[in-house]
């Protein structure tokens, strides 16, 4: 992690034990950054992303709904309008060269860990408030946002013929980190408004939970589970 030590994002990922590290430093991720996973292996993950996204943006929709601010709702409102019009375009936009049209994308058969992961986003969110549901949803943004750090610059990542460069260079970009750090702001500010050391055993359990499914998400994609 880069982050401060002393976020209380910091603080979940420690609590994830040796799960993060799988997780952001999994298989799939280190060969899709040396550009030697195989196409079939990314178009069957990202085809599962768009789906995963569909529902992700649903719940920062709830965000919205849970939100007790107009700054929140703003904040929550700005990242269903990037995922919507800008990260979900970049999929549609593989997907096209692979002669999948956008049609064929949105009728994809919801993978099982994709249908647990999101349902289990949405449920955190529907059950508690808006910190939980920020918990639920920090490891996909955090964690891609770490990934896109650590990869753009490594020494093993290729640059240069690597099919996959537009998607690194996502989440490696500035939009994607500053998304990132003003998650892990809201997160920090919602956690001193409201006593947050006796609830950090539920927002542990839930960020690694939800870390958990974020390897499984991996998983299917290398494995091409359904």
């Amino acid at each position: 992690m880069t982050q401060n030590d002393d976020t209380l994002l910091s603080r979940l990922v420690q609590e994830t034990g040796d799960d993060w590290a799988r997780y952001v430093d999994h298989p799939f991720v280190t060969a899709l950054a040396a550009g030697t996973l195989a196409e079939a292996n990314f178009r069957h993950y990202l085809m599962q992303d768009y789906v995963f996204l569909i529902h992700f943006s649903r719940a920062w929709a709830l965000a919205v709904y849970k939100s007790e601010s107009l700054d929140d709702m703003r904040a929550a409102a700005r990242v269903m309008h990037g995922l919507l019009e800008h990260e979900m375009e970049l999929h549609v936009q593989y997907c096209a060269s692979w002669g999948i049209d956008r049609d064929a994308l949105e009728s994809t058969v919801e993978a099982q860990g994709n249908m647990a992961y999101t349902r289990y986003v949405l449920e955190r969110g529907l059950a508690g408030d808006l910190l939980d549901l920020l918990a639920a949803v920090a490891p996909c943004v955090c964690g891609y946002a770490q990934i896109g750090r650590a990869r753009i610059d490594h020494p093993d990542t290729l640059l240069d013929g690597n099919p996959y460069r537009d998607w690194l260079e996502l989440y490696a970009g500035e939009e994607f980190q500053a998304l990132d750090r003003s998650v892990v702001e809201q997160m920090d500010r919602l956690a001193a408004e409201r006593a947050t050391e006796g609830r950090m055993p539920s927002l542990a359990r839930t960020f690694a939970q939800a870390t958990r499914l974020e390897i499984g998400f991996w998983d299917m994609g290398l494995f091409r589970t359904i």
